[in-house]
């Protein structure tokens, strides 16, 4: 039981962490992308090819997904700077067809459908990080530092630069707002924030393919985000707790034919999001900090 629940509260951590960076990009400069698992792949397989051919050390490999995200994230922000709103959803929505499909042919790299074995463990100070326990505190690590740094920029001008194109584009325009130098800065940081929890990943599973960064997982990172609460800093955690929970919930209701648990999962999950589109449209905490601000 202990194993189970160590395991699951370090898979929170690491959907919170993509929680938190989506959110970023979705709630405070309302860029709404069905892309963030592209970050996250390209996270999660940069780190396993330099742990596996370079060095496992955490202090090489996480920058290095960092870096290969950002620059790839280059590629969102070009569509970001010319469309809004359902336009860029769809061109997002291209990005994530075309990344699986890049994830599952390049072989060389990703290790095609197959995807990559024998990653090894990470390296911290000379020492692999194998005990689930130190695990978790380093995917607390990762977490955390997240959570301080997005919190600390949207507390800048930089912050309140996004939130201005957020509620009006042609408003910061008309200020002489950089909109296009501001929105492909938050989508680099947001792509950048987002490797972390690939790598961390990619570490603690030890194996990776395509399966973990559909479109699919695009979808559930949204739905977390939306039902926490969009532009709110506890909205992405509530959203990953309820969303992680859930499954487990089920799991233990016996009562439920088991084979068809994933599907359960998931018709709760669309009645969820009805539910408070409908009684509560700015998610779960969401009402509450507008109150509140």
């Amino acid at each position: 039981m202990l194993a189970y629940l160590l395991n699951l509260a370090t898979l929170v951590c690491i959907n919170a962490v993509l929680a938190i960076t989506l959110n970023f990009i979705m709630g405070y400069a309302g860029i709404f992308s069905l892309a963030h698992a592209v970050f996250f792949g390209v996270g999660a397989y940069t780190a396993a090819w330099f742990a596996m051919h370079v060095s496992a050390s955490i202090f090489l490999a996480i920058p290095a997904a960092m870096l290969a995200a950002a620059l790839l994230s280059l590629v969102l922000a070009l569509p970001a700077l010319r469309v809004r709103g359902e336009y860029f959803v769809a061109a997002s929505l291209g990005l994530q067809v075309l990344a699986v499909t890049v994830f599952s042919e390049w072989k060389a790299f990703t290790g095609g459908l197959g995807g990559l074995i024998g990653i090894p463990p990470a390296s911290l100070f000379g020492h692999d990080v194998t005990d689930p326990v130190q695990f978790l505190l380093l995917a607390l690590c990762g977490l955390v530092p997240v959570m301080l740094v997005t919190t600390a920029l949207l507390r800048t001008s930089f912050g309140r630069n996004l939130k201005a194109i957020r509620d009006s584009e042609s408003a910061s325009y008309a200020f002489g707002k950089n909109v296009a130098a501001i929105k492909t800065l938050s989508v680099a940081i947001s792509a950048a924030l987002a490797a972390i929890a690939g790598a961390l990943y990619a570490f603690y599973i030890g194996f990776i393919n395509v399966e973990s960064f559909m479109l699919n997982t695009s979808v559930l990172l949204m739905a977390m985000v939306i039902i926490g609460g969009t532009g709110t800093l506890l909205g992405p955690i509530v959203g990953t707790l309820l969303l992680m929970l859930l499954p487990s919930l089920f799991s233990y209701m016996t009562f439920l034919p088991q084979t068809q648990i994933g599907a359960i999962q998931q018709m709760a999950y669309g009645l969820a999001m009805v539910l408070l589109m409908i009684f509560r449209p700015g998610g779960i905490v969401g009402a509450r900090a507008r109150k509140s601000a």
